[in-house]
């Protein structure tokens, strides 16, 4: 699941067994969130300390997303659910360009690239 919000973007999937080698099965109870940027992460644990603050951030400086965090499932859904209980704009991208100021300037322009690509689904 791919997660936009004002903290970052997170791609959140079920890790794996083990030590996480592509050839272990998928593990149902243990989600890695990952994340291109090390700072959406690090907004995210801070939001969230009593859920995420024991996390560390790995880094896998030649996977696609480099910073990943490993939580139990039940974790994650408490992280979604407070989530959704904080929205209170009406408008997305302009929350991030409030809530992130200048340093999220990058993060926003690429929340526009995504709303129009997908914008074309309906048309």
């Amino acid at each position: 699941m791919w997660v936009f919000t004002k903290h970052g973007f997170f791609s959140a999937v079920c890790a794996r067994q083990g030590g996480g080698e592509h050839s272990q099965p998928v593990d149902p109870d243990r989600i890695m969130v990952r994340a291109r940027l090390r700072g959406h992460l690090e907004a995210l644990k801070k939001r969230f300390p009593e859920l995420l603050g024991q996390c560390a951030i790995q880094e896998f400086a030649r996977a696609d997303y480099a910073f990943r965090i490993f939580v139990a499932k039940p974790v994650w859904s408490q992280v979604l659910a407070g989530l959704a209980e904080e929205t209170d704009y009406d408008n997305f991208k302009s929350e991030v360009a409030r809530h992130q100021g200048m340093a999220g300037a990058a993060y926003e322009r690429a929340l526009h690239d995504v709303w129009s690509v997908v914008y074309k689904l309906q048309k």
